[in-house]
């Protein structure tokens, strides 16, 4: 059982987190190519002035983009929190397991036989191609004997497979390129308000559902035999919380693309400074998520300014070093 002392440091924890979440918002409102100060960003946000160019810049293109961020953040590493638990393998996540792959196949495979596709469309298409992945990768997995590396190698499998096909379809069909790009590289520039508030519903459902399932995460990870003795059906509740992680994963890459490791890499640092409790774990995942993503997207802003480096490439060189001494650490474990 979680003591007080513990529950007041992990609340502690969490609101440092909240606040730092906060300041770093402002922040990425401010840096871009053109320099906005803290208090304007503040003025343009409680009282805007329509003529005034800095606040049509925060609140047309770099409030929807913070949000967008946010958003995506914190789906991925509460995704990959999940999976962890699932799987009970500390390498997983919705990059390495082929989840997102499949998401972004799926939209390049089956978004130009809807024209000019809508965010929900894109979403639709999300989930499908996420869901098949991951049965996929589980399925493949599940074979022979139940190594947590089994996995993985199914996961990298699945996700070259996918990503071969997704290559061969550009090359097919230049039609769209640029567009489909978008999903390819990861961002979370482009994106309009009104597109966001679309999918929010759909992520917040998500997170409500696992925030609901965190006392039967905390029995789950316990292993299968205990969590049977205690009377759950651990079957309805891998099967529960795998639909919840195609939910927040298909959402993310419906928002911001192909975006690696920040599902592997939070959970491991937020089960470092919280609790071994989902209670406080999963709202930590999101809060942590989204200060990565959101400090991610600004070093991509300023690193090669006037030019962008795709949000993906920021988190792959972040997250490549730390999947690597997983791996190794895993390997010397046996």
């Amino acid at each position: 059982m979680t003591t007080l002392h513990t529950r007041s440091g992990a609340f502690v924890t969490l609101a440092m987190g909240f606040g730092l979440l906060v300041l770093l918002a402002v922040l990425s409102l401010s840096i871009g190519k053109t320099y906005i100060a803290p208090g304007d960003v503040l003025g343009a946000l409680f009282k805007p002035d329509p003529i005034a160019i800095d606040h049509i810049l925060v609140n047309t293109t770099r409030l929807s983009r913070m949000t967008v961020a946010i958003a995506v953040g914190a789906c991925l590493a509460v995704a990959g929190g999940l999976m962890q638990a699932v799987t009970r393998n500390p390498l997983a996540s919705p990059g390495l397991f082929g989840i997102n792959a499949g998401a972004v196949f799926s939209i390049v495979l089956l978004a130009p036989l809807f024209g000019s596709a809508s965010l929900t469309q894109f979403m639709v298409l999300a989930f499908a191609g996420a869901a098949v992945a991951g049965t996929l990768v589980y399925c493949i997995g599940m074979l022979g004997s139940r190594s947590p590396f089994r996995i993985v190698l199914a996961g990298a499998a699945v996700t070259a497979l996918f990503a071969s096909f997704t290559q061969a379809l550009l090359v097919i069909s230049q039609e769209g390129l640029d567009s489909i790009l978008f999903w390819m590289a990861g961002s979370v520039a482009g994106r309009q308000m009104d597109a966001v508030l679309t999918i929010y519903p759909y992520l917040l459902i998500g997170f409500a559902a696992s925030f609901v399932l965190a006392r039967h995460i905390n029995i789950l990870v316990t292993g299968d035999d205990i969590a049977r003795g205690l009377g759950q059906n651990t079957f309805v509740i891998r099967s529960l919380l795998s639909i919840i992680v195609i939910v927040l994963a298909g959402g993310a890459v419906s928002l911001a693309g192909n975006i690696g490791f920040i599902g592997l890499i939070v959970p491991h640092i937020v089960r470092r400074i919280l609790p071994g409790d989902f209670r406080w774990l999963l709202p930590g995942y999101a809060v942590f998520g989204a200060l990565l993503l959101l400090l991610a997207d600004m070093l991509a802003r300023v690193v090669l300014i006037p030019q962008e480096v795709p949000i993906g490439v920021v988190t792959a060189l972040l997250g490549a070093p730390f999947f690597i001494h997983m791996a190794r650490k895993g390997m010397r474990n046996g």
